[in-house]
């Protein structure tokens, strides 16, 4: 077993096909069918599914290992780089919308500032399709909405932020800049999906208030129930960050009592230790958010983040 043979499997497992692998690896498809030939030899199990491209069962727990091994490598480089120069690396951070919203700009202005050897990846998406990266390693780190319950991942806090609604001009909550939970309760809301943490949570408070919350639609994309409010299909309980002071519209932020904050973090792989360029950005993370998150409406720092 070589790592030519891992990164061959990882390459036809990302890009679903030999001939695809091929041009990413900048090779010929013969040589990836060779070295998946040979990997799935020596570990005595079928790991391509050549009709669908896909990884099979055996496959799927091969590349897991061989993601976690290249990791590994690469994590030895960037630290023993560090040591000797400025931290050096590459990092792909997740970051959910709404926080990206305000914290993306300042943030790669801030870490090329203080790590110009860094070379980051954003990637852009919910904490649902951000978790499982980081439990399979396919990102170094990234900031999530908190709790998160699993075994496979280290979080911890970055800030809380507010819980409101956004309500277009036409609704009825429009009328008010603070409502109380049992008042919001009474019109049909634009809410998160079931099972996602930010539900769970406000279905927490409704309880404690003992109301129901009712669902106009169930969005798994914070930004996505946000422009809903936005251009007028109804109100939406969204956290701070989604509706930014700098955006204006038909629409108005309306206070809600009785609701908790919401908790966002930073969650890294638990079976890898973090490398030192991962490190690097994670600190940056902390410390720009201490200095620029009381500035943001509804954001506030934790000061043990």
């Amino acid at each position: 077993m070589d790592l030519r043979q891992l990164h061959a499997l990882l390459a036809v497992a990302e890009h679903r096909s030999f001939s695809a692998a091929a041009r990413a690896l900048h090779t010929v498809q013969s040589n990836v069918s060779t070295h998946v030939a040979r990997l799935e030899q020596e570990v005595g199990a079928t790991l391509i599914d050549r009709s669908h491209g896909e990884l099979t069962l055996e496959g799927e727990i091969v590349a897991a290992r061989a993601r976690r091994i290249l990791a590994e490598l690469r994590s030895i480089e960037h630290d023993l780089t560090s040591l000797r120069d400025n931290v050096t690396g590459h990092v792909r951070l997740g970051m959910i919308g709404t926080t990206a919203r305000w914290l993306a700009q300042p943030f790669l202005e801030h870490l090329a500032e203080l790590h110009p050897n860094i070379d980051i990846v954003l990637i852009e998406a919910t904490t649902t399709s951000l978790l499982p990266q980081i439990i399979a390693e396919q990102l170094d780190a990234a900031v999530v909405n908190l709790p998160v319950d699993d075994p496979d991942v280290d979080a911890r806090p970055l800030f809380d932020e507010d819980r409101i609604i956004v309500a277009p001009t036409s609704h009825p909550l429009a009328a008010k800049k603070r409502v109380k939970l049992a008042e919001a309760a009474k019109h049909e809301l634009l809410l998160p999906p079931t099972g996602t943490a930010f539900r769970d949570e406000i279905d927490t408070d409704a309880r404690r208030a003992r109301v129901t919350l009712r669902p106009l639609a169930e969005i798994d994309g914070l930004r996505l129930l946000a422009s809903l409010a936005f251009q007028g299909f109804g109100a939406a309980l969204l956290p701070a960050s989604a509706a930014p002071r700098y955006l204006q519209g038909a629409w108005v932020r309306v206070s809600v009592d009785g609701l908790s904050n919401r908790a966002v973090g930073v969650a890294v792989p638990r079976r890898s230790p973090p490398s030192a360029p991962t490190r690097a950005v994670i600190d940056s993370l902390a410390t720009l958010i201490a200095d620029i998150g009381p500035a943001q409406a509804g954001i506030h720092p934790l000061t043990t983040a």
